[in-house]
């Protein structure tokens, strides 16, 4: 009789959180909505929670909290366990475990990135990072440069640059922070400048200039004394011979349309020059 080791067949490994509740899952599918079927809904839901659980370990140390990462995988098994048809004679296991993951997934791309990142740039970061962790501590613990990360990761340098550039965007830092390499005590708070309002007064100036330029002469005198050589309503009226209301109501009409103007961007208009139209005020 032969003597030797007996082979041994190798049999899938199968998780101890994962419960039999195929019968559940049928009764629930043959009722109809109401208090019943959502009782064996939670059961169903209590039953594998274990798996949720250990689902959302394999995405621990990455900026988020197990509590937190918890409670996503279990919403993500709260949506697989209403969406699971057993009629489809697939195991609740192979449809639960990529719909939990894909939440989990979801949780980092929608709330923890600090800048928004397109969903592609997000996978080629990820691609490179495995890539440069992976690299690291096989050549000689130095950093991989890009044509290395090309090679590794078969995208192209264009690409790894992406996701290089990526890295960063996780995580924010505060304003507060000290700049790096730097004895000074700065922050990036003073690295930002400040508002400038010259610059709208540029724009403000540059938006009136023409509109001025078209108003009638007596208009373009009366705001020229009162705007540039600063004097009274009195004192322009004594200078052009008309009442001290009377320029009260210039001003008002003529302030008021040029405002209108320049807030509708309307174009000003050209005023067509003829025989008797005056000469624009030099002032």
């Amino acid at each position: 009789m032969p003597t030797g080791p007996v082979p041994t067949t190798r049999r899938r490994h199968r998780h101890h959180d994962r419960p039999d509740t195929d019968a559940a899952f049928r009764r629930a599918a043959s009722l109809p909505d109401g208090p019943e079927r959502e009782a064996l809904r939670k059961e169903i839901v209590c039953a594998w929670m274990p798996m949720a659980s250990r689902l959302a370990r394999q995405f621990r140390n990455r900026g988020e909290s197990l509590e937190d990462l918890e409670q996503v995988a279990q919403l993500g098994l709260v949506k697989a366990v209403a969406r699971f048809d057993p009629r489809m004679g697939t195991a609740f296991e192979s449809y639960a475990v990529p719909t939990i993951v894909g939440e989990v997934k979801r949780h980092f791309r929608d709330h923890l990135w600090g800048v928004h990142v397109p969903r592609h740039v997000q996978e080629l970061r990820n691609r490179v990072r495995r890539a440069h962790h992976e690299l690291s501590h096989s050549i000689d613990g130095k950093s991989p440069d890009v044509a290395q990360l090309a090679e590794r990761t078969g995208l192209t340098p264009a690409e790894v640059r992406t996701g290089l550039a990526a890295l960063d965007s996780y995580a924010v830092l505060s304003l507060d922070a000290e700049l790096t390499d730097s004895d000074s005590g700065y922050s990036l708070l003073d690295t930002l400048g400040d508002a400038e309002p010259g610059f709208d007064r540029v724009v403000e100036r540059e938006s009136v200039r023409r509109r001025l330029r078209q108003l009638p002469e007596r208009e373009q005198r009366i705001l020229y004394l009162r705007y540039f050589r600063d004097m009274t309503q009195r004192q322009i009226g004594e200078q052009l011979g008309i009442s001290q209301m009377h320029v009260s109501r210039l001003l008002t009409r003529t302030c008021t349309r040029l405002r209108k103007q320049v807030e509708s961007g309307r174009p000003a208009a050209r005023r067509r020059p003829g025989p008797a139209a005056p000469a624009r005020a030099r002032h």
